[in-house]
């Protein structure tokens, strides 16, 4: 049986894979796993609820909240706020647990639940298999004063703005600034945090329904953003995603600037202000050539991970770094919050725009990316992949070719019976017909 929670909680087609009465019983077993494990220290414990616009936040929240009060917790309903948000107020709150409704960058009829410990902190793989574990059992139920009871925390967009803006190394005045919410989760705390910040603020997908999350907006969807970049003449534009917990960002020309770019620019802004720890960015191994090679010659040492925030975070706190993030634009800044924020990021961004006087497009120039060929193989035993010789072979024979100026990575996809081949190398045909031969060792040595 496959394990229910993924690499970023419980996710699937809301009302059929996840359910109301899934919703409960997580919420149930999540809090008497926690007190099982004495996270509650033997008081009456506080959770902080949280979810994006999605239609089926609605009911799935509702059951969330219910299935915790049920269980014995008093619950602080922050209602709709980006994942970062919730994570944040848990910290803030001193509450005990937090679980956040959203499916990120999904489409609007998916959902999912995902968890925060003490601290704002993703549950650990083994607190997630126990929590699964305990689903439907028998339990003796608290009844009267000792069932949870439930509140509004009705400021909760003000306590994360003020945080957000308490982080800030310089204000944005002079800058305007187009902000695609996604019709997500950001889509009032997020030109709220800039304009307070002192920037021009234009909004777009800035108008959610319940139904139109990640619809042609976002992260995902970065073209209405070039376009509004560009026709109101904004010094540039970020685009977030439904939960807000990533950002990408346009440049007054309508060029799309990637989380590397992003990571770069930050990465070099956090060092000369002393704050990037070790000198060190941890991103995964799917970053870009350029980026590593660009930092490495500003004296900054690139550690890559498996591909996942969920590695990227691991990999930080092992070695108290302080910047980390993916390809994506999932940026987790731990000095500031335990998750990826994509308005903190955008926040950031601006602030060094602002901070030199520089473009955007000139402080993305610090890096060139190498042309990428990434190709998906499919049907193929990847489980034989580390221990075939002949692909191995073919492997160190690329890299030869390529040198410093390129190089290989194969991977096991973690859902479906595929490898995925990437390459890298100073120019695309290169990067093409030395993925294109090493697709056919792959084929030919691990066909079903």
């Amino acid at each position: 049986m496959a394990r229910l929670f993924g690499t970023d909680g419980v996710r699937g087609v809301a009302n059929k894979d996840i359910t109301a009465e899934l919703a409960l019983d997580l919420s149930v077993a999540a809090a008497h796993v926690l007190a099982e494990v004495g996270a509650f220290n033997g008081h009456r414990p506080v959770a902080v609820v949280g979810r994006d616009p999605r239609a089926s936040g609605e009911f799935l929240a509702a059951a969330t909240v219910a299935g915790l009060a049920s269980a014995g917790v008093d619950v602080r309903d922050a209602g709709v706020l980006p994942t970062p948000a919730i994570a944040y107020l848990v910290a803030e709150q001193d509450a005990d647990l937090g679980a956040m409704l959203s499916a990120s960058h999904n489409p609007m009829p998916d959902n999912g639940i995902k968890f925060f410990a003490r601290g704002g902190h993703k549950l650990a793989d083994e607190l997630e298999d126990r929590i699964e574990a305990r689903l439907r059992d028998h339990w003796q139920r608290p009844t009267g004063g000792d069932v949870g009871r439930i509140t509004q925390l009705a400021d909760g967009a003000d306590r994360y703005v003020a945080h957000l803006l308490a982080t800030l190394p310089h204000r944005l005045e002079g800058l305007h600034v187009v902000i695609d919410a996604a019709h997500g989760a950001a889509s009032e705390v997020a030109p709220r945090a800039f304009r307070e910040a002192g920037a021009q603020v234009t909004v777009i997908g800035g108008a959610p329904d319940g139904l139109n999350i990640n619809d042609g907006y976002g992260s995902t969807h970065t073209e209405h953003l070039e376009e509004a970049v560009v026709a109101a003449g904004a010094d540039f534009g970020i685009a977030l995603d439904g939960d807000a917990d990533r950002c990408l960002a346009v440049d007054a020309a309508g060029n799309e600037v990637d989380g590397d770019q992003i990571m770069a620019i930050l990465a070099l802004a956090m060092k000369e202000q002393g704050v990037l720890r070790g000198d060190t960015l941890v991103a995964t191994v799917m970053s870009n050539l350029g980026m590593i090679q660009a930092l490495g010659g500003a004296g900054i040492t690139v550690l890559q991970t498996a591909v996942g925030d969920r590695y990227v975070l691991e990999g930080m706190k092992h070695g108290g770094f302080s910047l980390g993030g993916e390809q994506s634009g999932h940026v987790v800044m731990l000095d500031h919050g335990t998750t990826g924020d994509g308005t903190l990021t955008g926040l950031m961004l601006a602030s060094r725009v602002a901070a030199t006087g520089r473009t955007l497009a000139d402080l993305a120039g610090i890096m060139t990316h190498f042309p990428q060929v990434l190709v998906n193989v499919k049907d193929v035993d990847k489980s034989a992949l580390d221990a075939n010789a002949a692909v191995a072979d073919a492997v160190r024979a690329a890299e030869g070719e390529l040198g410093e100026t390129g190089r290989v990575l194969l991977r096991k996809s973690g859902t479906e019976p595929v490898v995925r081949v990437m390459v890298e190398a100073a120019d695309r045909e290169q990067a093409a017909a030395v993925a294109d031969r090493l697709v056919g060792v792959v084929k030919a040595e691990l066909s079903l």
